[in-house]
């Protein structure tokens, strides 16, 4: 059970990137992911040809990548009203906090795939959380996930640990990451098949992938790459 993983993954570049770097320390990896009835589905259509490209192109990982999970969780469009979920512009509420936050979303996805990992004998939950390049979601901070561990492992009487390799790196490290992972093909990868952009925009192509290069997300991704190549 040390040896073995579940990925919160949805498609994007940083829960791809996470997929990969559990793939390089663990022995079995599944992946789990999440219909929320996000405005940016598409994602949900990316993990397949990601975990395609993982199995056809690098060998290695192939090798411990395991069973796929897809929840329906559709409650949360149900309980919140947030530009994830509702056709809103983009903006930001007079917390401070992006319209994007969708409340409860990490919480439950983790105690969600903990469920999972009680299932099958999991032992990391790993996800793509951040706090140096982000938009402010509170579900994001290293002290929620810190806390959350504690309340799952309590809860499930298990010894679960929450890895969130991205928590203190930017954006511009999570491209030299995956370089250092899975070197061009794996940046590649990134670029043609993960999705990001918030509005679903999968028809212009950018240097840095598919979005609509106006939203957070898309900001977020391009800034990263424009650091990433210029270093």
């Amino acid at each position: 059970m040390t040896d073995t993983a579940l990925v919160l993954f949805s498609g994007g570049q940083d829960s791809t990137v996470c997929l990969a770097w559990a793939l390089d320390r663990f022995k079995r990896v599944e992946t789990v992911g999440f219909d929320y009835g996000q405005r940016h589905k598409v994602e949900l259509e990316c993990r397949h040809n990601i975990r395609a490209t993982f199995t056809h192109n690098f060998p290695t990982w192939a090798e411990r990548l395991g069973e796929d999970h897809m929840l329906n969780l559709g409650v949360l469009g149900e309980v919140s009203e947030t530009a994830l979920t509702r056709e809103a512009e983009i903006t930001f509420n007079a917390d401070g906090l992006p319209n994007t936050f969708v409340p409860g979303r990490n919480l439950l996805f983790f105690t969600l795939a903990s469920a999972i990992a009680h299932r099958r004998n999991l032992k990391h939950l790993v996800g793509g959380m951040c706090e140096t390049d982000y938009s402010g979601y509170p579900d994001c901070r290293d002290d929620t996930l810190k806390a959350l561990q504690v309340a799952l492992n309590l809860g499930m009487d298990r010894r679960f640990v929450v890895e969130t390799p991205l928590m203190w790196i930017d954006k511009a490290a999570t491209w030299r990451m995956a370089h250092t992972l899975g070197g061009n093909d794996f940046v590649q990868l990134l670029i043609d098949e993960t999705h990001s952009c918030y509005a679903g925009n999968r028809i212009n192509k950018h240097n840095w992938g598919y979005g609509c290069a106006d939203c957070p997300a898309c900001d977020l991704r391009a800034e990263g790459w424009s650091r990433y190549v210029s270093a």
